[in-house]
Parts: C-alpha cells; sequence; structure tokens
C-alpha cells in the first residue's frame, strides 16, 4: 500500500517537471537519482551468483527502464486515470493467467470492473493514440516486472537486486535522457525535485513491493496492485487538480473490495 501511494505521488510531481523537461529526460532523472541514493546503502553483490541470475537481474533493469520511459511517455499525452487504467492490463493479466480458483476470477472481475469505471473511456477517443500505445506498451512491460521481481528476490539478498537492477535502467535511459534534457538537467531545482521523484518513484516502492513479492502469492500482488488506477485518480485530484465523479467513486470501491477478497483468500 506505501508502494503503491509513493509511486503515484511521484508520477504526480514527474508530470509537473514536463513544462521544463521531456518525459525521456525526467526518466533519466527519476531513475539516477533513485539509483544514486540506493547504492549509498546497498551495494549490489553479484559474486557467488550464475550468470543466469546476473542476465535476470540485468532484464529486470532493462524492464524497469522500459516500463518508465513508455509510462511517461503516455503520462506526457493522457490524463493520469487513462494512462494508469491502460497500464494496468498488464499486472490483471499475471492475476488472470495465475489464477487457479473460480473464487479468484471474482476478484479480478471485479478489478476489472473498477478500471473499466475508472478510465473515461468516452473521452479516450478523442485522447492521442500514441498515448494509448506507450500506456499499453507501459501495461506489458509492468507484467514481467510483477514476474522478474520475484525472480530477482529470490535470487539476490536482501535489496541487492534492486540496486543492481537500477544500475542497469540507469544505464540504459541514460544517452536519450540526456541528449533530450540537455542543460535542464543542470537546473539546482529540477535536480531537486527530481530526487524527490526518485526516492517516490523508485527507491521506496520498489523496496517494498520486492519485499512484498518474498512474502506473498504473485497472483494476489497482482490484483492488489489494482488499487493503482484508484490511488492515481485521488492523486490526479490532489496534486494535478482532476476531478473525481460518482463513476471515479464506483470504481474505488470496486477496486477495493477486490483487493480486499484477493487478500483474504490468499
Amino acid at each position: 500500500m506505501l508502494g503503491i501511494v509513493s509511486v503515484q505521488i511521484g508520477a504526480g510531481l514527474a508530470k509537473n517537471l514536463f513544462a521544463q523537461l521531456s518525459p525521456t529526460a525526467v526518466v533519466f532523472l527519476r531513475i539516477a537519482a533513485g539509483t544514486l541514493v540506493l547504492v549509498a546503502f546497498v551495494r549490489p553483490r553479484i559474486r557467488g551468483l550464475s550468470w543466469q541470475s546476473i542476465g535476470i537481474g540485468a532484464a529486470f533493469g532493462a524492464i524497469l527502464a522500459l516500463m518508465n520511459l513508455s509510462f511517461y511517455e503516455a503520462l506526457a499525452r493522457l490524463p493520469i486515470g487513462i494512462a494508469v487504467a491502460i497500464e494496468f492490463m498488464g499486472p490483471l493479466g499475471v492475476a488472470v493467467a495465475a489464477s487457479r480458483r473460480r473464487l479468484d476470477l471474482l476478484w479480478v472481475t471485479l478489478a476489472a470492473t473498477g478500471i473499466v469505471l475508472l478510465a473515461p473511456w468516452g473521452d479516450a477517443a478523442n485522447a492521442d493514440w500514441v498515448g494509448i500505445a506507450f500506456a499499453a506498451g507501459a501495461g506489458v512491460c509492468w507484467g514481467a516486472y510483477i514476474l522478474l521481481s520475484a525472480s530477482v528476490g529470490q535470487r539476490f539478498p536482501g535489496t541487492s537486486g534492486l540496486a543492481f537492477a537500477m544500475i542497469i535502467g540507469t544505464l540504459v535511459v541514460a544517452p536519450p535522457g540526456i541528449i533530450s534534457g540537455g542543460a535542464g538537467l543542470l537546473d539546482p531545482m529540477i535536480l531537486l525535485i527530481g530526487l524527490g521523484v526518485g526516492l517516490l518513484s523508485s527507491v521506496i516502492p520498489y523496496s517494498l513491493e520486492l519485499e512484498a513479492l518474498r512474502k506473498m502469492p504473485k497472483r494476489v500482488f497482482g490484483i492488489l496492485m489494482s488499487l493503482e488506477p484508484a490511488v492515481a485518480a485521488l492523486v490526479g485530484l490532489v496534486v494535478l487538480g482532476e476531478i473525481l465523479h460518482l463513476r471515479e467513486w464506483a470504481a474505488i470501491g470496486c477496486v477495493v473490495v477486490a483487493s480486499v477478497g484477493a487478500a483474504r483468500s490468499g
């Protein structure tokens, strides 16, 4: 829950930076700042690990970079509620694929109903289709992130796997981020905000999610992530001035009930 709230507040702050920097440059700030903070406290430990484990950690880092790049490009073109709802196809797909009982399908269906209610699909018809494509790509990466997170958590001790993945992610996003950001990346105020975005959007939520995935099945984790669209709508209200309507409140009720049901059955 703390990870969900943290990442959405970070996304809201990041969207406010798009007036000064490109989405790719903001992603670079986010991941680089998160990496610096995390590596200051956690040293990646790869000694003694197999090449397969190192490869999985590197793949995790690449997916983190691609997921963030795709989502921020979508966020620059779509309202945050639409972007998060489309992106959520990824974790919802993981939840459906991992389901083994009919009761689990009920919670997935209820969560999906909440997503449909939350997303203003009527407005999406006039939205930027490039943004919708980026959001869908972010959803695919999010599903892969869930699966790779569990594997990294099992293969790397503590949060060293996350630190290693963040370094890889920084290397992946650095070239396009630095080129598109240019001199704007040297502004002290932007750097300070970027540090805050990195903490809220990367270090805090990823650390918490890795620990959560060590303690719960992936299917339960996937359904609990259904709270993301609801929290995004609330952050949109508080940070970005987006107004919630009755349909959005109904959606919040659906996803909360689905999450509670999934946690109880899990």
